[in-house]
């Protein structure tokens, strides 16, 4: 006889850890108080079982062995990654800094439509409401419930659940991110304490440079804990690096599994231990030389982009990686995201921030994913990690 389970609030969160978005509950079991609530926090669903499972085909060894061989060949291409079906749609996100990054996190999230009230804000009289404008505009043809809305005065990210802070000068030739440490810090400060009264239990994704700095700054000031206050760089570090290491093997990027780590910048740690094409370790593809090219190549891709427009940086990519953040969150992708988080402990690490793998959802952060690094990278992560502190002297 199947022994009776207790379902409490710590096996919801490891489920969720897991991806996984439906908890069957079977008879005999007792669910906790603590864990529906839980339940509706991380946006599980608790189903009543035995729950109908899917009959698993039965394939001879042959043809399985005939299935592996022709994913590792030239000719397999990975699958599509569907959306979840539990995604939910935020009731209001506000974007401050209607700039380049902050316009095309507008236009990205208007049209997958996650949001009832998109609001961009931006100092600069008429601009974010002249992006709103264009964006409602484009609704006729993208029939997006999305409404977006424009305005230059701060208060108006009252109501939102999700606040994302852009605003901040941006690197010019030459300049690297830790330049703007002293010009952009105030500009955090002044977010920080408007939100802190007008949003005081939203969840914050920082994305003004240098990140991991700047995420530093607005914890300090908002006071939030470390779940609600997010710095997106991971995710577009990553996706520089699987860039580069799909064009150096000379296949699709959805045929790499990547990740980057550690700090938005020169201290930026490629996880290559961890890499694979194909499901191959790199170097069975990769000779060292060209590992190492891919490596740099992540490193300095958004200075690239500061070389070739000469004024302003990249806006494109940080966009769809911050909609990358906001698609955990709701549910439509599910497991670990690189993000900038204060991190306690993880990877033997305290009191820093520092792009980690993390599972996030509506409250903000979950937890934090532990991979198992070599002694180089955990190094390379413990530099960065310093470096921060004493940019910020948190020495």
């Amino acid at each position: 006889m199947r022994e009776r389970r207790v379902i409490g609030a710590e096996l919801l969160e490891q489920a969720r850890q897991r991806g996984r978005i439906v908890f069957e509950i079977l008879p005999g079991d007792i669910v906790t108080s603590l864990a529906t609530e839980t339940a509706q926090r991380l946006g599980i669903q608790l189903l009543e079982g035995p729950l109908e499972k899917p009959a698993h085909p039965v394939t001879d060894g042959n043809t399985a062995l005939r299935r592996g061989l022709y994913r590792r060949g030239a000719k397999w291409v990975a699958p599509a990654r569907g959306a979840s079906k539990a995604a939910k749609r935020f009731g209001k996100i506000a974007i401050v800094g209607a700039g380049g990054v902050g316009a095309n996190i507008a236009h990205l999230a208007a049209n997958h439509d996650i949001a009832d009230d998109i609001t961009l804000i931006d100092i600069a009289p008429g601009m974010a409401e002249a992006v709103a404008l264009d964006l409602n505009h484009a609704g006729g043809i993208t029939r997006t419930r999305s409404k977006v809305t424009g305005s230059a005065d701060l208060a108006q990210v009252a109501g939102a659940s999700v606040v994302l802070v852009t605003a901040g000068r941006a690197r010019s030739p030459g300049m690297t991110r830790a330049d703007l440490i002293n010009v952009n810090k105030r500009i955090i400060h002044s977010i920080g304490e408007v939100l802190k009264v007008q949003v005081p239990n939203a969840i914050v994704i920082v994305i003004t440079n240098p990140l991991d700095e700047m995420t530093v700054e607005m914890l300090r000031v908002t006071g939030f804990p470390r779940e609600r206050v997010l710095g997106m760089a991971g995710t577009l570090d990553s996706s520089r690096f699987r860039v580069s290491l799909a064009k150096a093997a000379g296949v699709a990027t959805a045929d790499v599994e990547a990740i980057a780590l550690g700090s938005h910048g020169d201290e930026m740690v490629p996880v290559t231990s961890q890499a694979k094409i194909k499901g191959r370790p790199l170097n069975e593809l990769l000779s060292q030389q060209q590992i190492d090219d891919c490596v740099q190549d992540a490193i300095t891709g958004g200075g690239q982009v500061v070389a070739l427009k000469k004024s302003g940086s990249a806006t494109i990519a940080p966009a769809h990686s911050s909609v990358e953040l906001l698609d955990h969150m709701r549910g439509a992708k599910t497991g670990p995201v690189p993000v900038s988080v204060m991190l306690n402990g993880e990877y033997g690490l305290d009191h820093v921030v520092l792009g980690v793998p993390a599972n996030i959802v509506l409250s903000g952060l979950l937890g934090v994913e532990q991979l198992p690094l070599t002694d180089n990278e955990l190094q390379l992560l413990g530099i960065a990690a310093e470096n921060i502190r004493q940019r910020l002297s948190l020495n």
